[in-house]
């Protein structure tokens, strides 16, 4: 497929969604006083694909620290090291996150299930399923991400997304698309389902995972391997 040049390159070369349904339960909801990341951020893809892009002594370092919220001493202990040394690796760390995931703090978006999220999904799938791309393009951050693990190319951007997701749709011809809503990683999600021309079934294709942030989609990740579906308990085909 040809697309046009992307915003950048993706750093992680592994990342796959997981579904909300078996996170209950392995979840710790009371972090210690000194976390500097709620719960559900840190199972949010941006997050899990930053963390990777850390050495190991620095992730093991920033999830003791600001996920778990341990204090430094303890971190010190757990890694048979000094508080420097951690204090420094936190530092490394923090500034890569922060440069992955964009300094500005996070606007929160509606709750998980709520009538603001419900209805901002709608207006989404709908556009997606109609291939109406401005409409699509309307319902993003001015600074959303696009982007289809496992390739490597990103998208930032109203234009960006919008001339990746035209040339996707030029290339598939009449083939058109069915989403039936899941989560993953507490996040709205969509399994993805392509009707081929005169076949009795619509077969799948991928997952589809959407990051809110205020109102407005901040990223849209598209996963081509539908392998995962199971895990989701959604069909591998289903009859038109």
């Amino acid at each position: 497929m040809n697309l046009p040049a992307p915003t950048r390159m993706a750093e992680v070369s592994w990342l796959e969604p997981y579904p909300d349904a078996l996170l209950e339960g392995i979840i710790d909801t009371t972090p210690g006083p000194e976390a500097r990341y709620e719960t559900r951020e840190t199972i949010e893809l941006a997050f899990i694909a930053a963390l990777q892009a850390l050495p190991p002594r620095q992730r093991a370092a920033l999830l003791l620290r600001d996920v778990l919220g341990f204090q430094a001493a303890e971190v010190a202990g757990m890694l048979d090291s000094s508080e420097d040394s951690v204090k420094g690796a936190l530092k490394r760390a923090r500034s890569t996150i922060d440069r992955l995931q964009g300094a500005q703090p996070r606007q929160r978006g509606p709750q998980p299930d709520s009538d603001g999220e419900r209805e901002l999904v709608r207006r989404f799938a709908d556009a997606w399923v109609a291939d109406d791309i401005d409409s699509v393009v309307a319902l993003l951050a001015d600074n959303a991400w696009f982007s289809m693990p496992p390739s490597p190319l990103e998208y930032q951007g109203h234009t960006a997304i919008a001339a990746c997701l035209r040339a996707i749709t030029s290339q598939r011809g009449e083939r058109r698309y069915t989403l039936i809503p899941t989560r993953a990683n507490t996040q709205p999600a969509f399994g993805r389902y392509r009707h081929d021309e005169d076949a009795p079934n619509a077969h799948a294709v991928g997952l589809l995972v959407l990051t809110i942030e205020g109102e407005r989609i901040s990223a849209v990740t598209s996963f081509t391997d539908p392998s995962v579906l199971p895990h989701f308990r959604l069909p591998r085909t289903l009859r038109l």
